[in-house]
C-alpha cells in the first residue's frame, strides 16, 4: 500500500476515534461544578481570577474563551465540555502515535505496508486508542473542570509531534516541529507541570534519529535529557521570576519606580536579547544554536504567560490565593510555598529532631519593598538525615504510627538524642508496599485489570475499599475474599469494573512485541512510562492517609501504556499470521481486540455518567441559604469552600456572604482580602495590625495563662500587638503570646434581635456575656484561630456569624454557643449544649421551611444518576444529610407540631432515598445511622408506626447484609471486625428505641436475629 493511501485512512480513522471519544465524554461530562479544585478553577477562570499556586494561566484563558458562548448558568458545563473535547484529541494523537509506532515495526522487519500489515496497524491504533479513551483515570479526568485533561493533551502533543520531526527529520525545515514542542512546553507550563516529563523521551527520539547509538553514547544522553528538564524546571521557572524581582527591586526601592516596572523591563530585555540571539546565530548559519535559541525563546513566550497572574491580581480579583501581585510574591506562589515540601534523594525521617531557623523576605510595605520576617523552617541535626527518605511527615500523629507500624521499634540511634532513624530496609519497604505498591500499581491494576469499587482505599491490606478486581473469580477471591453477598454500595457498586485483565494481557503482549522488533522505540516508550509514573512516586514522596485518590497524577504513565495495548494487537496478529491467511489474521484480530474496550465500555459508563447530577452545586446553595443577609460563613476544606465560590463567582448566587475559609485564613494575602468589600459583602473586621499577621509572623501563638480567670477576649486580643506584652525567645527575638483560656464577649442584646441573629421570641435566652473556654490540653493557637478570635472580640453584633461543622478543626470554645441551621451552625448569645448527635438549639419553624421550601438536593433522588463515592461519603458522613432533616423532625416533635414532623421525614424519604444513599453505610458514616434510627423513632412518637417499621425493616436488612459480609474470613481474619460490631451495635440501639416505645415484638424479633448472627459470626 502507498504511503499516502495509507496516511489518509489513518486520518480517517483518526478522525472516527476522536468523535467516539468526543461523543462519549460530552455524554458524561458534569453539567455544573464538580467537588474537590473543580468549582475553584471554574470560577477562577470565568472571571480569570487567581487561583491557588502555582497557578493556571493558559487553563483559564482557554476556560474562558468557551464560557464566552453561553450565559453563567452553563459556564461551568462549557468549562467541563472544554476538559472532554482536550481529552478527546488526546485519544486522537494516541491513535496517531500507536499508528506511527506500528508503522516503525512494520517498517524494521522488513516489510512493506501490506493491507494485512495496514489492517493490524489500524486495529492497533484503534484498540489502544479505546482502551484509554475508557480508562477509569482517563475517562474521570475528562468529564470535568480540572487541569489534567489539558495536561494529557499537551503530553500527546508534544510526543506525537516529536515523532512527525522524526518522520520528516531529513527534509528542510523540519525543525519547526522542535520549535513547536519548545511553544507547548513553556504553555504547558500555564496548565500543569507534568507535560514536561515528556522532555527525556522526545531526546531520546531526536538521539536514535540523529546519532549512531552505543551504550556510552545512550548514558549521556539520558543525563543531557535530565539536564535539559531540570534546566526548566529548576532553573527557568523559578529563576526568570527571581531575576524580574531582583531587577524590580532596584526600579523600585532604588529609582522611585512603581511596582512591576522593573520586571517589565526585565522580560522586554530578555526577549530582545533573545530574538538578537536567534537573529545572529541565524545570519552566522549556526544551526543548532539557532535551534537552542529559538527554542528557550518560545518556552519563554509560552512561559510569559503568567503575566496574566500578576496582572489580574493586581486588579485585587475577589480569588486572588497568594495574592501574586509582584514579581517576590510571584516567586513564593510559583514555588508553592504555604504547601511545604518533601523531601526527595536526602532528607529528615519522621524521627529526625530538628532546631529553627527565623527566614526573611521581601514583601511590599507602602510604596517598597522591605525585608521582612519570614516563616521559620526546621534546620535538622547532623546525623538525622538519611539517603532516599521515604518516611519523612510529621504533619500528623496517623502519619507516624503509620510508619511505625514499619519500623517496629528498629533504627539506627541519632547521635545525642534516645531517637531512632528508620534502617534503609524498612524505608524500601514502605516505598515499595505504600508509595509504589498501594499509591500507583493498585491505581494501574484499576485501569488495566479492573477495579472493586470506588471507596476511598488509605491502607495496604484492607480489602473492602478501593482494591482492584479483575472478575476472575478464584484469583479476586484469593485476594480479597468472598464479596458476592453484602450492601448493594459495596458488592454492587457502580464502579465494580471488571476487564478479566485483558487490556494488561495485550499490554505486556506490546511491550514485549516492541522489545523485540524496535527496540529503539521501545525505551523510548518504557522511558515516558517510568517518567510519569515511578519517578512521580519517587517526586510526590506521599505520606499516607491521602484526602482523596490520586490516581490522575498517573494518567500519563497509563497513556503510555495504553500504547503497548494497542501494538499487543500487531503482536497477536503476527503470532497468529504463522497459521492463518495474513488478510484474515489481521482482520480477526482487530475485530477480537476491538471487544476489549468495548466490553471497558460497558463496564465503565454507568459509573464515570456525571449527567443530570447537581450535587455539588446544590450543596453550595445549601450552605449559602442556611445564612441571613450579609452573614459571614466561616467554612474549612475544599468541599465546603470551591463550590461555594463556584456559585457566588459564576452564577451570583448570594454575593451578600462573605465565606471564610480557615485553611487560609493562616495567610496574610487572604486576612488582607476579608478587609475589603466583595460584591454585596460587607468587610470583616479585624483589629490586629497587618505586622503580626504577616507570612511567618504568628504562625502559631503560645497560650500562657497568666490570670487564671475570665477575662475580655479583646483585652487579650489588643495584647498580641503591644510590644511590652512579648516573650523573649533564647535567640533574643521576642514573640507574641495569648495571655487567658477564659475569655469573655460582651453582648449587645438590642444589636442581637436588631440584626435578626435572635428572634424577639427568644431575647429572654440572651446573656449579658458569653465566656469561650480554650480547652486545658491546648497549648497553641493557629493563626486562623487567632483571626477568628479577633473577628469575635471585635464582634458588634451586627451581622450575623456562621460555621460549618461546627466550627470544624477551630478549638476556640465556641460550640455551646451554636445554634443549628441546616448546613451551617449561627453564633449565638444563647448557652446550650452542642454535639454532632444533638444540636442545642434548633429553630423548628425556620428549618421546617428551608427543608420544604429552600434547599435543593441535586437530583440526588434519581436512582439513575451516578452517586460516586465522594457524593456518598459527603451526603451520608461529612453533611448526613438525614440527619439535618430528622434534628428538625425531633425540634418539631417536641413543640407539639407533629403533622410538620411526619412532613419533614416523609421529605427526607423522598430526597434521601435508600437506592442512592444506603440507609445503613457503616464503612462511610455513622451519623447517618444514628439519624435512621432517629426517624424510626419520630415516626413511631408520631404514630406512623407503618413508615417506622418499613424504614426500621430496610434498616435490619442492609444491617444484617453488612454483617454477612464483614464477618466473612479472609487469611484468618474478619474482613472487618470492626464494622460488624458496629452493625450490631445499631441494631442493639433500634431494639432498644423501639421497645422504649412500646414495640416489644418488633424489638424481639430484631434482638433474636443478633443473637443468632453473634452465635453465628463468633465475633464478641
Amino acid at each position: 500500500m502507498e504511503l499516502k493511501k495509507f496516511k489518509l485512512i489513518d486520518n480517517i480513522l483518526g478522525a472516527v476515534v476522536l468523535l467516539i471519544a468526543s461523543f462519549t465524554y460530552l455524554s458524561t461530562i458534569e453539567l455544573t461544578t464538580s467537588f474537590w479544585d473543580c468549582g475553584e478553577f471554574i470560577a477562577s477562570s470565568y472571571k480569570l481570577e487567581v487561583g491557588h499556586p502555582p497557578g493556571n494561566p493558559v487553563f483559564q484563558l482557554i476556560a474562558r474563551f468557551f464560557t464566552l458562548f453561553t450565559g453563567p448558568g452553563q459556564a461551568a458545563m462549557m468549562v467541563n465540555a472544554m476538559s472532554a473535547m482536550c481529552s478527546a484529541f488526546t485519544i486522537l494523537f494516541l491513535f496517531w502515535t500507536i499508528t506511527h509506532l506500528g508503522r516503525r515495526i512494520s517498517e524494521k522487519s522488513g516489510n512493506n505496508l501490506s493491507l494485512s500489515g495496514s489492517i493490524a496497524i489500524w486495529g492497533a491504533g484503534v484498540v489502544g486508542a479505546l482502551v484509554y479513551t475508557f480508562s477509569d483515570t482517563f475517562w474521570f479526568s475528562a468529564v470535568e473542570g480540572e487541569v489534567y485533561a489539558m495536561s494529557s493533551l499537551f503530553t500527546a502533543a508534544v510526543f506525537w509531534a516529536m515523532l512527525k520531526w522524526e518522520e520528516e527529520a531529513d527534509k528542510p525545515h523540519s525543525n519547526r516541529w522542535i520549535i513547536l514542542i519548545a511553544f507547548l512546553m513553556g504553555l504547558s507550563i500555564g496548565v500543569h507541570l507534568l507535560n514536561l516529563l515528556a522532555i527525556p523521551a522526545l531526546v531520546f527520539i531526536y538521539y536514535y534519529k540523529k546519532y549512531e547509538v552505543t551504550a556510552k553514547r545512550s548514558f549521556y544522553v539520558l543525563l543531557i535529557s535530565g539536564v535539559i528538564l531540570a534546566a526548566i524546571l529548576y532553573g527557568i521557572i523559578p529563576y526568570l521570576p527571581k531575576m524580574a524581582s531582583w531587577v524590580d527591586l532596584l526600579f523600585v526601592n532604588g529609582m522611585g519606580m512603581p511596582f512591576n516596572s522593573g520586571a517589565a523591563v526585565f522580560m522586554i530585555l530578555l526577549l530582545a536579547a533573545s530574538f538578537a540571539g536567534v537573529w545572529y546565530t541565524y545570519k552566522k548559519q549556526n544551526y543548532l544554536w539557532n535551534t537552542i535559541l529559538l527554542s528557550f525563546t518560545m518556552i519563554v513566550i509560552g512561559y510569559s504567560s503568567f503575566a496574566v497572574v500578576i496582572i489580574r491580581s493586581s486588579a485585587n480579583t475577589p480569588t486572588n490565593e497568594n495574592q501574586p501581585d509582584n514579581p517576590f510574591s510571584l516567586v513564593r506562589y510559583l514555588g508553592r510555598e504555604q504547601y511545604g515540601s518533601n523531601p526527595l534523594i536526602y532528607g529528615e525521617s519522621f524521627t529526625s529532631p530538628y532546631e529553627i531557623e527565623t527566614t526573611d523576605y521581601y514583601a511590599k510595605v507602602g510604596d517598597k519593598y522591605k525585608k521582612v520576617e519570614g516563616p521559620v523552617k526546621p534546620v535538622y541535626k547532623p546525623g538525622s538525615k538519611m539517603f532516599f527518605p521515604r518516611m519523612w511527615s510529621t504533619m500528623s500523629n496517623d502519619h507516624v504510627t503509620f510508619y511505625e507500624s514499619y519500623t517496629e521499634g528498629r533504627g539506627k540511634i541519632i547521635p545525642g538524642t534516645d531517637r531512632k532513624l528508620p534502617l534503609f530496609k524498612d524505608n524500601l519497604a514502605f516505598f515499595f508496599d505504600f508509595q509504589v505498591g498501594y499509591m500507583y500499581i493498585r491505581y494501574f491494576m484499576w485501569n488495566f485489570a479492573g477495579r472493586q469499587n470506588d471507596l476511598h482505599g488509605t491502607t495496604p491490606g484492607d480489602p473492602l475499599r478501593g482494591n482492584w478486581e479483575s472478575g476472575i473469580g478464584f484469583l479476586d477471591k484469593a485476594r480479597l475474599g468472598d464479596q458476592s453477598v453484602g450492601p448493594d454500595y459495596i458488592v454492587n457498586n457502580r464502579a465494580k469494573n471488571h476487564y478479566y485483565l485483558l487490556p494488561l494481557l495485550l499490554g505486556i503482549f506490546g511491550l514485549l512485541y516492541q522489545l523485540g522488533k524496535d527496540k529503539q522505540n521501545w525505551w523510548v516508550t518504557m522511558l515516558l512510562f517510568i517518567l510519569t509514573g515511578i519517578a512521580i512516586v519517587v517526586y510526590l514522596n506521599q505520606p499516607p492517609y491521602q484526602v482523596r485518590e490520586r490516581d490522575y497524577a498517573y494518567a500519563g504513565s497509563f497513556y503510555a501504556f495504553a500504547i503497548w495495548v494497542g501494538l499487543g494487537v500487531m503482536a497477536i496478529h503476527d503470532f497468529l499470521k504463522r497459521w492463518v491467511p495474513e488478510r484474515a489474521s489481521a482482520i480477526a484480530v482487530s475485530a477480537a481486540c476491538v471487544l476489549v474496550p468495548v466490553q471497558m465500555a460497558a463496564e465503565n459508563w454507568d459509573d464515570h455518567d456525571r449527567g443530570n447530577r447537581y450535587t455539588a452545586r446544590d450543596l453550595a446553595y445549601n450552605y449559602l441559604n442556611s445564612t441571613e443577609e450579609n452573614a459571614i460563613l466561616v467554612t474549612h476544606g475544599d468541599n465546603d469552600t470551591f463550590p461555594l465560590w463556584y456559585i457566588q463567582e459564576v452564577e451570583g448566587v448570594r454575593t451578600d456572604v462573605r465565606i471564610m475559609n480557615t485553611s487560609l485564613l493562616g495567610t496574610d494575602w487572604y486576612i488582607d482580602q476579608m478587609q475589603y468589600r466583595t460584591y454585596e459583602s460587607d468587610p470583616v473586621k479585624f483589629s490586629i495590625p497587618r505586622h503580626e499577621y504577616l507570612y511567618g509572623t504568628n504562625d502559631v501563638l503560645q497560650i500562657v495563662d497568666r490570670v487564671n480567670k475570665p477575662v475580655p477576649l479583646k483585652l487579650v486580643v489588643d495584647l498580641i500587638s503591644k510590644p511590652e506584652a512579648k516573650i523573649r525567645a533564647e535567640n533574643g527575638a521576642l514573640y507574641s503570646f495569648f495571655a487567658a483560656r477564659q475569655l469573655t464577649i460582651p453582648v449587645d442584646r438590642e444589636a442581637a434581635i436588631k440584626n435578626g441573629i435572635v428572634s424577639e421570641a427568644d431575647s429572654s435566652q440572651i446573656l449579658d456575656t458569653i465566656q469561650l473556654d480554650l480547652p486545658q490540653g491546648k497549648n497553641m493557637l493557629t493563626k486562623a484561630e487567632m483571626m477568628i478570635l479577633d473577628l469575635l472580640a471585635n464582634y458588634k453584633w451586627d451581622r450575623p456569624i456562621y460555621f460549618v461543622a461546627m466550627g470544624g478543626d477551630l478549638q476556640i470554645g465556641i460550640r455551646d454557643y451554636l445554634e443549628y441551621n441546616g448546613f451551617a451552625y449561627k453564633f449565638v448569645p444563647i448557652k446550650s449544649k452542642t454535639t454532632m448527635i444533638t444540636p442545642g438549639r434548633v429553630p423548628a419553624d425556620k428549618m421546617y421551611d428551608k427543608l420544604m421550601n429552600v434547599y435543593k438536593w441535586g437530583n440526588m433522588n434519581d436512582p439513575s444518576i451516578n452517586i460516586d463515592y465522594q457524593n456518598l461519603l459527603t451526603f451520608n458522613a461529612v453533611i448526613t444529610a438525614r440527619n439535618i432533616f430528622t434534628q428538625t423532625a425531633r425540634a418539631l416533635i417536641n413543640e407539639g407540631k407533629t403533622q410538620k414532623a411526619v412532613e419533614i421525614l416523609d421529605k427526607m424519604q423522598v430526597e434521601v432515598i435508600n437506592e442512592n444513599f444506603p440507609v445503613n453505610c457503616t464503612l462511610l458514616s455513622s451519623l447517618n445511622e444514628q439519624a435512621v434510627v432517629d426517624a424510626i423513632d419520630i415516626y413511631l412518637i408520631a404514630g406512623e408506626k407503618e413508615k417506622a417499621y418499613k424504614l426500621a425493616d430496610t434498616f435490619v436488612q442492609e444491617s444484617f447484609l453488612g454483617i454477612d459480609l464483614f464477618a466473612k474470613r479472609l487469611g484468618g481474619y474478619y474482613l472487618s471486625k470492626t464494622d460488624v460490631e458496629k452493625n450490631l451495635s445499631y441494631l442493639v440501639y433500634l431494639a432498644d428505641v423501639l421497645k422504649n416505645r412500646g414495640e416489644n415484638d418488633k424489638a424481639g424479633e430484631i434482638e433474636k436475629r443478633v443473637q443468632e448472627t453473634i452465635n453465628r459470626v463468633q465475633v464478641l
